[in-house]
Formats: C-alpha cells, sequence, structure tokens
C-alpha cells in the first residue's frame, strides 16, 4: 500500500487517517510506449506524485512482472506456431533452388535477347550504310547525266547555229535571234550565233558543265570520257567569239559597244588570251 509521510512535528499519524487519504494514480501504459521514452527523464517528472520511492519501486516492479506473464501468455498461445515454424522451413531449399533456376532460365533469355537485339543492330547500321552508299551513287548518278544532258544541249545549240548561217536561221525557243533583236535594236547582228546574248548563254552553259564535271572529279571515267565533248564545245563557242569578234571590229566606231560585250564574255570563258589574239591577228593586217 502506498503511504504518504509530512515532514515535522512529533506526533503520528494514526492508521485511520493512513488509509483516508487518497492513492496516486497508475502509472498509464501509454508513457512506456513513447518512441522517445528515457528512465531517468521520466522518473524526473514523477516528484509531484507525493510518492514515496519504494512505492514507485514497487509499482514498477509488479508492472514488470505483469509485463513478463503478458509475454509468457502470449508465448503459450502461440506456441504450436512457434513448434511449427521449424517444419515449414524444412524443404524451402527446394523451393529456393527452384527460383535460382527459374532465374538463370530468365538470365539466359535475357542474354540470348541482347545477343539478336546487337546482331539486329549491326545489321541494321550495315544496311543503313549501304542505303547511303546507294544514295551517293544516285546522287552521281544524276549529275552524270546532268552533264551529258547539257553537253547535248550545247551541241544540238552549236548545231543549229550552224546550220542557222547556211538556212538563215531558224526559230528555237528563247535561243532564236529574233529576240536579241528586239532586246538589243542598236547591236549589229552579223549572223546567226554571232549576238552576244547567245553567245554569253552558251558560254554559261559550258562553264556550267565544266563546273560539274570538277564537282564529280575529273578523275572520274565518264567525265575523262567527256573531256574530247567539252574541248570540241568550248573551241566552237571560241570560234564564234572570234568570228563575232572580227565582224564588230570591222564596223569600226558603230561596233565598239559589241566589241566591250564580247570582250567580258571572253574574261568570263578565262579565254582572255584568246581574245587577245584574235585583236593582235586583226592589227598585224
Amino acid at each position: 500500500m502506498s503511504k504518504f509521510y509530512f515532514g515535522g512535528g512529533s506526533g503520528s499519524i494514526s492508521s485511520d487517517d493512513e488509509d483516508n487519504l487518497p492513492y496516486p494514480e497508475a502509472l498509464p501504459r501509454s508513457d512506456f510506449l513513447a518512441p522517445g521514452f528515457d528512465a531517468p527523464t521520466y522518473l524526473s517528472t514523477l516528484s509531484d506524485r507525493h510518492q514515496t520511492l519504494e512505492d514507485l519501486r514497487s509499482d514498477l516492479r509488479e508492472r514488470s512482472q505483469a509485463l513478463s506473464k503478458e509475454l509468457l501468455d502470449l508465448v503459450n498461445t502461440n506456441y504450436e506456431q512457434f513448434l511449427s515454424l521449424g517444419s515449414d522451413l524444412k524443404g524451402g531449399e527446394e523451393k529456393v533452388e527452384d527460383v535460382r533456376v527459374g532465374l538463370l532460365g530468365f538470365k539466359r533469355g535475357v542474354e540470348d535477347v541482347r545477343g539478336k537485339v546487337r546482331e539486329r543492330k549491326v545489321e541494321v547500321e550495315g544496311l543503313l550504310q549501304d542505303k547511303k552508299a546507294v544514295g551517293k551513287q544516285i546522287a552521281l548518278g544524276r549529275k552524270l547525266l546532268e552533264v551529258d544532258s547539257r553537253l547535248e544541249e550545247l551541241e544540238d545549240r552549236l548545231m543549229v547555229s550552224s546550220l542557222g548561217r547556211a538556212a538563215q536561221g531558224e526559230d528555237d525557243d528563247s535561243w532564236t535571234d529574233s529576240e536579241d533583236e528586239e532586246d538589243e535594236d542598236d547591236e549589229l547582228v552579223t549572223g546567226a550565233g554571232s549576238n552576244t546574248r547567245k553567245l554569253q548563254r552558251l558560254v554559261t552553259n559550258c562553264l556550267q558543265v565544266e563546273q560539274l564535271s570538277e564537282r564529280i572529279g575529273k578523275d572520274h571515267p565518264f567525265i575523262i570520257a567527256q573531256d574530247s565533248r567539252i574541248t570540241r564545245v568550248r573551241n566552237t563557242i571560241l570560234l564564234d567569239l572570234s568570228t563575232a569578234l572580227k565582224s564588230a571590229t570591222a564596223i569600226g566606231e558603230d561596233g565598239k559597244t559589241k566589241v566591250i560585250k564580247l570582250l567580258g564574255i571572253y574574261r568570263d570563258f578565262d579565254a582572255d588570251s584568246e581574245a587577245i589574239k584574235v585583236l593582235k591577228d586583226l592589227k598585224s593586217r
């Protein structure tokens, strides 16, 4: 039984008075279940309980015994489960082995898939390289066809010009002499193919063919095979330029404008030396 003691006075409290005093409430169980429970701190908060240390020890001892009894009852209640726990664990090695075998099979399957993916990746990369190479060959083929087409067109134009001088001109789209005569009324036309606008177009197209050939590569077999055609077209244009320059020079003062334009065409054609040669030949006469 918990007792209360009051200091001072020579008399003693009778047992009847002690029985009439209130007992302190039991320590709540929730206090001991707090996450940050600390025994010294907790005991320091019990100073106002008006309870002797011996009574407090007795309460705590009784609580410890009650907890031990609860634990024993809990173990006894679940005794069969504790006993069967060992037998339940027996044979677990087989289950673990089954799981291990399953995992090994899954690992081999994953490795097989990875191997197939790597093979397919190499195959796709090879196909992409082939596609790129084919694309380059197609682009090259188009350039080669363009060279041939432009050369053929130039050859046709030069042939038409040559026939035009004998046949007194032929209608041919934007290459006819009539268009140049309308745009250059002040220019004396000495014959089909000798006016500056047509010559400028011939020179421009020939230069485009030469530039395209350089982009393809002068060492390409097809370009090597076209060298004779390109040279023949270039020489024919130079011959027409020479004829036009001689005709314009022979006119005198009225042909100076045309001479200047023809010299500009010679410069664009990178044939300044040919123009100088023609002029020197005219002066030597």
